[in-house]
């Protein structure tokens, strides 16, 4: 992976870290992946380890909860 995947629900603590990642990391080093809008990477999130969104994985694959939003269990409803 060459780029940080930061996967949120599309809540508004969500988009406000949304922006903070892009502000801090750079739109270009960031893939932004809305699991609310986008249920088929839901999978792919828990396998890389997120537990709640929204989350940030870096690109050697540590995974970081920022800010409790909503679990995945809440996410996948």
């Amino acid at each position: 992976m060459s780029k940080s995947i930061f996967y949120h629900a599309g809540c508004s603590v969500c988009v406000s870290a949304e922006q903070d990642i892009i502000n801090l990391i750079g739109s270009n080093n960031v893939e932004i992946v809305n699991i609310g809008e986008n249920r088929t990477r839901i999978q792919e999130a828990e396998k890389a380890g997120v537990e709640s969104v929204p989350a940030l994985v870096t690109p050697n694959g540590n995974t970081l909860h920022i800010n409790f939003g909503a679990s995945m269990a809440d996410v996948k409803g």
